[in-house]
């Protein structure tokens, strides 16, 4: 058998070689090929609530949750008055009942919280000066009839030529003496309240709205001066707030204004006046401030807090409740109301006083944000994106 040389040896080796590199790139290729992509790190990333910044909230579920949302206020501040108010009732919202003679109170009519309507009867008073008065005013009556009587026969025997001329004068001049006391003692009824069967003085109310405080008792004997029954109307209140002489001399009639209660809910008012002067008890002087929206939640003798934005200060920009600004994924945010729920909106904030933030940049006027309970949509927010 014939022996092969080094050199053909050397060539076999090589071609092999290249033959399996050959082999090993096809099977690389094939493979490569075959085998599904796995999914990048961006690509299998889930969109997160935190990554589309949004949530879907109703307003049923806005409403159970207690998240409030109110308007951002375009104010600076160094503008914001900071007062503590009151809540009471308007000169014409509040009246005090007392029985118009003395007696004795013989029937309650009303009790403490029932509404009444203007003209009605809350309690009788049986009184000996009701008679009296009554009596009067039927003498008086009974007169005025009888003089005119008189003055008609007068002048029809005047007109005869019967009787003189002073005989019909006189006779004119009794009637107008009879009709103006009738017409005193009709007033002096009217003014007592008496009933229509004199024995009574009637405790009527002069407005609407419900007894708020009560000191009449069945058979108890009372003077006319006496406070028996108060009444306010809810509808028609206002806000005292005592601010010190410096805010005073900021503070001008049609000034905005935000009234806050002790449950987070919040009024719209207005600067109605402002007293020219300090107490001289409290040092501070009073801004009135008329509501423009409904009472809501607000009662007459409530204790609030008043924001007051004054005109007069050069500084503006937007303010929120310290409590609105939340921290999201590192960044300060808020929540901004949507047709369909809120926008995580960041935001950058400024200075911060008395529970307020000053917005640098993020928001604009005009928007909602959710204040109060702004951390449950943070939650909320995180809760979702875990569940992603």
């Amino acid at each position: 058998m014939p022996r092969t040389s080094s050199s053909t040896v050397s060539r076999q080796w090589l071609m092999g070689g290249a033959a399996l590199v050959a082999a090993l790139g096809v099977g690389f290729a094939a493979a490569k090929f075959s085998t599904p992509k796995a999914p990048s790190t961006a690509e299998a990333k889930p969109a997160t609530a935190h990554g589309a910044d949004t949530m879907t909230m109703g307003p049923e579920r806005l409403a159970a949750s207690g998240v409030l949302v109110q308007p951002v206020s375009t104010s600076g501040l160094a503008a914001e008055i900071v007062a503590q108010a009151s809540v009471e009732a308007e000169p014409g919202g509040q009246a005090v009942l007392t029985a118009r003679a003395p007696g004795s109170i013989s029937r309650i009519l009303k009790r403490l919280g029932d509404p009444v309507r203007a003209g009605e009867t809350i309690a009788l008073v049986q009184s000996r000066e009701a008679a009296q008065i009554a009596a009067a005013r039927g003498v008086a009556s009974a007169k005025a009839d009888l003089a005119r009587k008189v003055l008609a026969r007068e002048r029809s025997l005047y007109e005869q030529k019967v009787s003189p001329r002073q005989d019909l004068e006189q006779a004119q001049a009794e009637l107008a003496s009879a009709e103006a006391e009738a017409r005193s003692a009709s007033s002096a009824v009217t003014a007592a309240d008496v009933s229509r069967d004199g024995r009574y003085v009637m405790v009527v109310s002069p407005i609407n709205g419900r007894i708020t405080a009560m000191a009449a008792s069945l058979g108890a004997f009372v003077q006319p001066e006496t406070e028996l029954f108060r009444i306010a109307d809810p509808a028609k209140i206002q806000i005292a707030a005592a601010v010190t002489a410096a805010d005073a001399n900021r503070v001008r009639p049609g000034d905005q204004a935000v009234i806050e209660a002790n449950t987070g809910e919040t009024r719209s008012a207005v600067v109605r006046s402002v007293t020219p002067g300090v107490s001289v008890e409290t040092r501070s002087a009073t801004v009135v401030l008329a509501l423009t929206g409904g009472a809501g939640v607000l009662q007459p003798g409530q204790l609030v807090r008043a924001r007051i934005t004054s005109r007069q200060s050069a500084t503006s920009g937007i303010v929120v409740p310290e409590e609105a600004v939340q921290v999201v994924e590192g960044r300060d945010a808020v929540f901004v109301r949507t047709p369909k729920g809120f926008r995580v909106q960041p935001v950058t904030v400024g200075q911060r006083s008395a529970g307020r933030v000053q917005i640098v940049e993020g928001l604009k006027g005009g928007e909602s944000i959710a204040t109060r309970n702004a951390f449950l949509l943070k939650a909320e927010l995180g809760k979702s994106a875990e569940e992603e």
